[in-house]
């Protein structure tokens, strides 16, 4: 019997982003499942007509968009699209936040199996709230199941305690042999100003919730370390201005976007790995498990999110206030200074995603959750 599954989400390949990155391993991986066949729903990037790929293997529609406003798209084709394509799935899986999908949902009278993956609150749109959580929350009532990649998600949201019966814990993962392939090259060491310093790394998108800011800040107080940063965002003058006010350009390199075989390099090649955010935005940190499987301590923040779920205190790195850069650069000093404890927390870190976050296992799982009682068995 065939899974007809529908995915629903903002945005596709090559937009980058975690939820897409994740989206994109989903329908890629699903569609390779006996028995399944996968369709994908997503806006365009920016103004355009609606389109219709096929993308390693995916069907892809992109509906036409009108622009993005308040970090959302305003598409009428995308609630025709998702009318249309509900009709011929036995199950939907959105991702959220993702407003004009709960819209598209509730219009579109599909009665089939609904499936959410929560992946954050809406943090940062305050004000459009008052409109935004009846919807939600009638989504959340509609579901069949939501998905949380970790129990934080649940506990530190505004919306899940009161469907806790429904949430399931499925983990994000990693196809873990695309990271074990690479030595790193030298990717970090050779842009390095002083070649004995400790390689610290970030990347990430840089915006306000990602705490690039704190950092920085940080590095202030920090010896014998260089950070590398990775990413483009709105933030980057401003970083890049603050880095040269305050005589840090050359311990810190800003990389700017990096295509995915240097990224895996510079995560092979770095001592430390940091993900400063300061707001439960950021609601799980893939980037995370990415140093983590390459055997490299992780110093994260302790978020009402699933971030500090996901690299643990004392057993794969160490986890400080968000937005305190005195701590921060105390955890960073502190793993610096002791490469046996690096060595020890690089290597829980990588068993850790190998035995929690491993891509095949976290599919077998996913499959389980849409199919619901429809398919009890699946093959690869």
């Amino acid at each position: 019997m065939m899974l007809r599954i529908l995915e629903v989400n903002k945005a596709y390949y090559p937009h980058v982003g975690g939820i897409e990155t994740l989206v994109q391993q989903y329908s890629e991986e699903l569609g390779q499942l006996d028995g399944v066949k996968v369709k994908t729903l997503v806006c365009r990037d920016g103004r355009g007509k609606t389109v219709r790929e096929r993308i390693n293997g995916v069907d892809l529609t992109r509906a036409g968009s009108m622009g993005t406003y308040f970090s959302c798209p305003l598409s009428f084709s995308f609630i025709a699209e998702f009318r249309r394509m509900a009709k011929d799935a036995d199950v939907v899986h959105i991702h959220l936040p993702f407003p004009l999908a709960d819209a598209a949902l509730l219009l579109s009278g599909f009665r089939g199996r609904v499936v959410l993956s929560w992946h954050s609150d809406i943090v940062k749109q305050k004000k459009l709230m008052t409109f935004f959580r009846p919807l939600i929350n009638r989504t959340l009532k509609r579901a069949d199941a939501v998905l949380t990649a970790t129990q934080g998600h649940i506990d530190g949201s505004d919306f899940l305690p009161r469907f806790r019966k429904k949430c399931r814990i499925v983990p994000y993962g990693l196809t873990v042999e695309d990271y074990l392939r690479t030595d790193g090259g030298g990717f970090l060491s050779d842009k390095l100003s002083d070649k004995n310093a400790v390689k610290v790394f970030f990347t990430g998108r840089l915006v306000y919730y990602k705490g690039v800011d704190v950092l920085l800040k940080a590095f202030r107080r920090i010896n014998g370390c260089e950070l590398f940063i990775a990413g483009t965002g709105e933030l980057e003058v401003s970083l890049r201005e603050y880095a040269k006010k305050h005589n840090l350009e050359e311990k810190v390199h800003f990389l700017g976007f990096l295509p995915d075989d240097d990224l895996k390099a510079a995560y092979a090649d770095c001592d430390i790995f940091v993900l400063p955010s300061v707001a439960k935005s950021e609601a799980f940190g893939i980037v995370q498990l990415e140093a983590m499987v390459c055997g490299k301590p992780v110093i994260n923040t302790s978020l009402p999110s699933g971030v500090p779920f996901v690299s643990v205190h004392g057993k794969t790195g160490l986890t400080v206030p968000p937005s305190d850069a005195k701590a921060l650069a105390s955890a960073v000093n502190t793993l610096a200074s002791d490469s046996l404890l690096r060595e020890k927390y690089g290597k829980a870190a990588s068993e850790r995603v190998l035995n929690e976050f491993n891509e095949k296992n976290v599919i077998k799982k996913l499959y389980s959750v849409l199919a619901g009682n429809k398919q009890k068995e699946v093959r690869k």
